[in-house]
């Protein structure tokens, strides 16, 4: 293969245009696309950019002409030539107006025949892409999302520098603590049978810089959790992490607004109206049966207890005595599209979130059909509708539960099973809220004890300070997320500064003094030389694009991603490694379970 030589590149490939016709440019690139028509050869050279067309043709030295004729997909070469008007344009690539007349050609690299082909719209097997990573990364459409994250990344740090913020790394090997995902252990060669974990957050480290006098602090953090992953999980991920003192949680989401609008207006040309809206979590629950609601579209949910409430119908009955609930969703106008086999399949979804089933009424004009109305009397099946405000062509969709978060949550999967089936949700809609005033706790059964629903050292609402210890379940948090489109984007809260009530926070969930001082001693001991109020939050950088760019899963955002298993194929991580490794670190394998 050759060098460069004395060649040394000008201009980018997608960055040129009608305006350097005639200057001599040199480019660089891979070979996307090479067609040999005899006497004339068009060969399509991507880089970074984007693509240009090159052209070789009787006119050209023979010598080159011959090496353009040997060009193959993916070889890396560097030309030189003359920029000019294309005679046939075309608009399916942003340089579709000119084309490069080569005049010096370098091969700087063979290539093979690759196992798929280097362009979008291929229909390839994720196992195949990720194993050969370097490869799909090439197709424009993957090499997007990275440019588009780098690009938020920037702009983030520009917005916090610009607002006082400072930027400060926090350790990547840190003390394991309790409460959370489970942590990835690092085994100490030094100190044999004491490990670091890897961050989950930084949440402890950023609490302390408040501590520390920083007032304002970010941080584009790498964060790792050993749990099962999901379509929109990966075992490591990027958070863009903040906190700050002297603050409310007002003073906190302001702020993000500022954030979110900057960075819709910056990289898609989106204006966002700002304040954005806010929901209690009871009412997300109660409306919509989630604690992130897509609220671009309607069909919220409705309580009609009371219009049941002397109901002889078992499922109504039991779940109302045992303190429970009848929640309703009226698809209005919906009984063409919700037939009989649909509304089955809705059951299911219900049945999957803990449900016993799923009631329904379709209200035709061809005539009426219920899964239990004939169980009513006449007055409790008037109330009902009248309650729903049931009209013909209507469908009532109800689910009863002696838990009302349950119930809530079965029909409001429902209602986004609704949602995605029959298109209500527009793609191109950009539906901002925060949820806040969160419960402070939840019952783990699992554990038999109150955990914290966000961490143990969210502060709780004035309201709530009295019963932290006596009536956990009753207490709220001041916490808020930020929610886009039914997905939870960021969230954080404002911390407990005070170390008495710290103290009781760990009571309430569980902890004996001597637990928490030898998971949190070194916090505790902080909040003794004064601690300023201070709050803060975190986005999920990966999701953050996702969503940004309209795509379906996080891996597409993500450089080199892990699958289902926490592997990732291109490398082969994770491995074995050898005897002596394991050795220096006192460590033996025991085998797999059994």
């Amino acid at each position: 293969m050759e060098t460069m030589g004395n060649l040394r590149r000008t201009h980018y490939c997608g960055e040129v245009s009608m305006a350097l016709a005639g200057q001599e440019l040199v480019v660089a690139g891979s070979i996307a696309k090479c067609r040999n028509k005899g006497g004339i050869i068009f060969a399509d050279l991507r880089d970074s950019s984007g693509i240009l067309q090159m052209v070789f043709d009787d006119g050209t030295d023979r010598e080159v002409f011959e090496k353009a004729a040997g060009l193959k997909s993916e070889y890396v070469v560097m030309a030189k030539g003359l920029l000019r008007e294309r005679a046939a344009k075309t608009d399916k690539i942003a340089t579709g107006d000119v084309e490069l007349y080569v005049t010096k050609l370098r091969v700087l690299s063979a290539a093979d025949t690759t196992p798929f082909e280097i362009r979008d719209e291929i229909k390839v097997k994720d196992e195949l892409r990720l194993k050969y990573r370097y490869l799909d990364l090439r197709r424009p459409s993957m090499h997007e999302p990275l440019v588009v994250r780098s690009k938020i990344c920037q702009i983030v740090r520009n917005y916090f520098c610009d607002n006082h913020f400072c930027e400060i790394e926090t350790p990547m090997l840190m003390k394991s603590t309790p409460e959370g995902a489970r942590d990835y252990l690092v085994p100490s060669r030094v100190q044999p049978g004491h490990f670091y974990a890897l961050p989950q957050s930084p949440q402890l480290y950023k609490q302390l810089l408040m501590l520390s006098g920083f007032d304002r602090y970010f941080q584009i953090a790498r964060c790792f959790r050993d749990e099962d992953l999901r379509a929109d999980r990966q075992p490591e991920f990027t958070q863009i992490d903040e906190e700050m003192s002297f603050v409310t949680s007002d003073d906190v989401m302001t702020m993000n607004e500022g954030l979110m609008k900057k960075l819709w207006k910056d990289v898609l040309g989106v204006e966002l109206k700002t304040p954005f809206q806010r929901m209690s979590w009871d009412d997300a629950m109660a409306k919509y049966g989630s604690d992130k609601p897509d609220t671009r579209f309607g069909l919220e949910l409705q309580d009609v207890t009371d219009a049941v409430r002397s109901t002889e119908f078992a499922p109504f009955k039991n779940a109302i005595a045992a303190g429970g609930s009848v929640r309703l969703i009226n698809c209005k106008g919906m009984a063409g599209e919700l037939t009989r086999k649909t509304i089955d399949k809705l059951g299911d979804v219900a049945k999957t979130y803990g449900a016993k089933g799923l009631a329904y009424t379709r209200l035709t004009e061809e005539g009426e059909t219920s899964s239990f109305e004939k169980f009513l009397t006449e007055e409790e099946k008037t109330a009902l509708r009248t309650a729903a405000g049931a009209e013909t062509g209507d469908v009532l969709l109800i689910v009863s539960d002696e838990n009302n978060t349950r119930a809530c949550t079965a029909l409001g999967q429902v209602r986004l099973e609704i949602g995605r089936k029959f298109g209500l949700m527009d793609p191109k809609k950009f539906n901002f809220l925060w949820v806040v005033r969160f419960p402070l706790f939840e019952y783990s059964a699992e554990e038999n004890r109150w955990v914290a629903m966000h961490h143990p050292f969210t502060m709780p609402t004035e309201d709530s300070m009295e019963i932290v210890e006596s009536d956990p379940g009753a207490c709220y948090a001041d916490a808020y997320d930020i929610v886009l489109n039914g997905c939870e984007l960021g969230g954080g809260s404002i911390r407990i500064n005070d170390p008495e009530l710290q103290g009781r926070m760990f009571k309430a969930l569980g902890f004996t003094e001597e637990k928490a001082r030898e998971s949190f001693g070194f916090l505790m001991d902080a909040y003794k030389y004064g601690a300023p109020p201070h709050g803060g939050m975190a986005y999920g950088l990966d999701r953050m694009v996702m969503l940004m760019l309209g795509l379906d899963s996080i891996r597409d955002v993500i450089a080199f991603p892990k699958v289902q298993n926490a592997s990732e194929l291109m490398s082969g991580a994770p491995d074995v490694v050898d005897a002596k490794q394991l050795d220096d670190l006192r460590i033996a394998y025991l085998g797999e379970k059994e």
